[in-house]
């Protein structure tokens, strides 16, 4: 969730949806509002623009959906195990970005393995809620549109598996610097901070600590454009 909470005095409480079905049904009432309207309904206030606050659509959205995980390292919606993603589109209607997952662990031992992995478990039942993100319509206009329930493919979680034990790899051999957002063909490694400033510690290859920007794990837009095409 934000830390700004003063985006967020006097939000109405919602309680967690008890079932999927409950919870479809709360995304079918978002369908077609805009995220001002929603922001209003919840008693929340729009900022300007997005840039100093980033997860601002995803944190209205966990609200209005009734989202109890909080900042708690488990699902959005603890008692259904389903993580929420927000899917900003272009004014072609297409992903306009990549997905943000989690953040890369620069530690890594090599004892971790795909299926203990919190990219595994945040993506093993996506609720996704495609949102207007064309940076020509103002943030209060923009129109939340049809949500749906995805799980991962045999397929699907076999290229998400080879992409995360790849990268995983990279970093246990301490290559992490090294690393490009050109790699993998569904996940790939980005820097997570705001900007280069931001370091976190991580291991070389001669495997001596070294100050390194923070990275996440990220969905690819070509990969997160199929999800829409086939939701």
């Amino acid at each position: 969730m934000n830390d700004d909470n003063s985006q967020l005095s006097g939000v109405n409480k919602i309680f967690p949806p008890k079932s999927q079905a409950e919870l479809l049904t709360r995304c079918q009432v978002l369908v077609g509002k805009t995220l001002g309207q929603v922001a209003a309904e919840q008693n929340i206030f729009v900022p300007e623009n997005l840039q100093r606050h980033k997860g601002w659509v995803g944190n209205l959205l966990e609200i209005a959906l009734g989202a109890n995980a909080g900042n708690k390292a488990q699902p959005d919606f603890v008692d259904l195990a389903i993580e929420m993603k927000t899917l900003p589109l272009n004014a072609q209607g297409q992903p306009k970005e990549s997905t943000y997952v989690c953040t890369v662990s620069m530690k890594q031992s090599g004892e971790l393995c795909w299926q203990d992995s919190w990219v595994k478990h945040k993506l093993a039942h996506v609720l996704w809620v495609p949102v207007e993100a064309d940076v020509t319509i103002p943030l209060a206009e923009r129109y939340i549109g049809q949500a749906w329930l995805w799980k991962p493919s045999l397929e699907q979680d076999a290229i998400l598996q080879r992409d995360w034990e790849d990268l995983m790899d990279r970093i246990v051999l301490g290559e992490q610097a090294e690393i490009t957002a050109k790699e993998g063909d569904y996940l790939q490694i980005r820097p997570k901070a705001a900007n280069g400033k931001v370091l976190s510690t991580g291991v070389s290859e001669s495997g001596l600590h070294e100050k390194i920007n923070p990275k996440g794990f990220y969905l690819r837009t070509s990969f997160t454009k199929q999800l829409l095409e086939q939701g």
